[in-house]
């Protein structure tokens, strides 16, 4: 989807020409419409299947996969590889994430069914601050993004907000590899001066066709929680950042929240 009018909008304007442009021609599965969804585009377990033939994710020993659809087939593939997988909670409610911990004697059906939103949630462990975690593979959704390797979600903040939390926990670092799979429609221009230092950015973009290797800034990747973009009502709405707060505020960092 070549759209040069992107040098003049705003990520929202993005993120609704990327929705319209999808569900008038039909480019997604269940759910639907794709309007404020991470949209399961068609082909998802094609770009799925590349992502899995990459040597990052056969190297891969802790992988984070965020619980969307189109993102199924990723999480199937890490349990059946007997890599540690994680998701993150809905809204961060509670806590970060959560490993997934299939049965025992699992066969390939109920890795199958692990992997899905039910499976997510009669199949998980929390994963708490204290757990020491290295994430060596980051998969995310989209709802836009561009060969720079900067993303566009779908307007929350969730995706960008996990990543700082992960650094001030030490669970991520410069070696982490972000990768996002999205339908090659999805790839658009996204001005640089929509994208600053609290925005997560994208090492590969997968498609069902392409796979993509972003020149990424690394150093434009969140560096930690920025309390000066955090809001009483979010501290009051996550209490993960309440515990995080609390071990900034016990390392004499400034912890001042936005007005």
């Amino acid at each position: 989807m070549n759209d040069k009018a992107a040098n003049t909008t705003t990520k929202a304007a993005i993120r609704q020409r990327i929705w319209d442009h999808m569900e008038r021609n039909n480019l997604a599965n269940y759910p639907r419409p794709v309007h404020h969804r991470i949209p399961n585009f068609k082909g998802a377990n094609a770009a799925g299947e590349k992502v899995v033939a990459m040597e990052t994710f056969k190297n891969a020993k802790t992988v984070k996969v965020n619980p969307d659809k189109p993102q199924e087939f990723v999480r199937y593939k890490a349990l059946e590889e007997n890599k540690v997988l994680l998701v993150p909670t809905p809204r961060l409610k509670n806590g970060l994430f959560n490993r997934i911990v299939p049965p025992s004697d699992s066969n390939t059906a109920t890795l199958k069914k692990c992997a899905t939103k039910e499976g997510i949630t009669n199949h998980s462990t929390p994963v708490g601050l204290d757990h020491k975690v290295n994430i060596d593979l980051i998969v995310i959704g989209s709802v836009a993004v561009s060969t720079k390797g900067y993303r566009i979600g779908k307007g929350e903040g969730y995706a960008d907000m996990e990543y700082a939390m992960m650094v001030t926990m030490g669970a991520v670092n410069h070696n982490t590899v972000v990768i996002t799979t999205v339908h090659d429609c999805q790839i658009v221009d996204i001005p640089d001066e929509l994208t600053d230092d609290h925005d997560l950015t994208v090492d590969y973009i997968i498609t069902p066709t392409r796979v993509i290797h972003c020149k990424v800034e690394r150093q434009l990747r969140p560096t930690g929680i920025q309390w000066s973009r955090i809001t009483p009502q979010m501290l009051k709405d996550i209490p993960i950042l309440r515990d995080l707060r609390e071990r900034e505020r016990k390392l004499g960092r400034d912890i001042s929240l936005k007005e």
